[in-house]
């Protein structure tokens, strides 16, 4: 999976934490981004002074990790982390891939398009989807739904 470098800001970590650690994504994107950010919280929970790249996310770590620390404690982490660097923006990267299998954690609705078939994109929408992508694309194609970067979206909810 590719590299993504990330920039979120001390006052989105805090809006986060305020809403339960949970929020809508726009875009899969955002929703690499936002679950990336446990990931990065719960590192940190260990490895408090981390540098921008030990904070890097690889694209295997949340099937090589199981941990069972809360979304809001992990961003607990991020915010002791920014504050004790006297930092108002957590900058890293990560390569998280996000498929079947996966169990999400900042991320409960998502505002995506339509995604090319064997898309590592596609990957993300099955596994937010548990595995049943295919009724929403047959729904979508029969409907004239539009594909692609400048297509239709979809909300979707678990």
């Amino acid at each position: 999976m590719h590299t993504e470098f990330i920039a979120v800001k001390r006052s989105t970590i805090e809006k986060l934490i305020a809403h339960g650690g949970q929020t809508i994504a726009v875009g899969t994107t955002s929703v690499r981004t936002l679950e990336s950010l446990y990931y990065i919280g719960v590192y940190l929970s260990t490895h408090p002074d981390a540098t921008e790249d030990d904070m890097h996310v690889k694209q295997w770590t949340p099937y090589e990790t199981n941990p069972t620390m809360s979304s809001v404690d992990a961003l607990q982490h991020i915010l002791d982390y920014l504050s004790r660097h006297n930092m108002d923006v957590l900058k890293t990267s990560t390569q998280i891939i996000i498929a079947p299998g996966y169990k999400y954690h900042i991320v409960k609705m998502m505002v995506t398009n339509f995604h090319q078939p064997q898309s590592t994109l596609l990957l993300l929408v099955s596994a937010f989807v548990n595995g049943d992508w295919k009724t929403i694309y047959r729904y979508a194609l029969s409907h004239g739904f539009r594909f692609l970067s400048y297509g239709d979206s979809s909300l979707l909810i678990p």
